[in-house]
């Protein structure tokens, strides 16, 4: 059974992230979970993006930014090593922060390896890692018609809160939210076969 887990990106994961990014760009697709890794298209470097990245672990630099506290992983297959998506995990998010249309998780998996059920793996992941961040409930959004993303999210616990004008891009919005603890305790028979501990994790 093919197992998935996340990693943080590195100086030695650059050609495979930016082929990653090409081909998001090749299919037209949302650019979804890459934390801010589309500056790379507006003449940021690698190097730099993943200086950009711990910068936004600092609470102070973020405030500066109006931005929240992030951390951004890869979504890699064990079997071949290969990106086979990104997430960006979202914390201590303030009320103003929410009312900018911040939300605590964005993922997206590269459109050659869509439909094989590594959105849900990766969205299990993300809940993993909010729980080590000590968040107990997590806002998740996605446009009405993205059917599949809403889905991903509903399989994962999410409760729709609401549905409303997103100003920010333009559409019509779901907002869910996930009780991570209970959603945690009532997915690991289905996915806790499926994920793998870092090649870090493991030493």
């Amino acid at each position: 059974m093919e197992k998935i887990f996340l990693e943080v990106p590195t100086i030695n994961r650059k050609n495979e992230a930016l082929d990653y990014l090409e081909e998001l760009v090749e299919y037209n697709s949302d650019l979804n979970g890459i934390g801010c890794m589309d500056m790379c298209l507006k003449g940021m470097t690698y190097e730099e993006w993943l200086v950009e990245l711990k910068k936004r672990e600092d609470i102070e630099y973020v405030k500066l930014i109006n931005r929240c506290l992030s951390k951004t992983f890869f979504v890699v297959r064990e079997n071949d090593n290969r990106i086979v998506g990104m997430i960006n995990i979202r914390y201590n998010i303030s009320e103003e922060m929410f009312k900018r249309g911040s939300s605590h998780i964005g993922y997206g998996i590269r459109p050659t390896e869509r439909r094989k059920g590594y959105a849900k793996i990766a969205l299990y992941l993300g809940l993993l890692e909010e729980q080590r961040l000590g968040e107990e409930n997590v806002l998740l959004d996605c446009t009405v018609d993205n059917i599949g993303s809403n889905k991903t999210i509903q399989a994962l616990g999410g409760i729709l809160e609401k549905t409303e004008f997103d100003s920010n891009d333009n559409t019509m919005t779901n907002y869910y939210w996930i009780n991570v603890n209970d959603s945690l305790k009532k997915y690991a028979k289905q996915y806790e076969n499926k994920i793998e501990k870092s090649p870090l994790e493991r030493k």
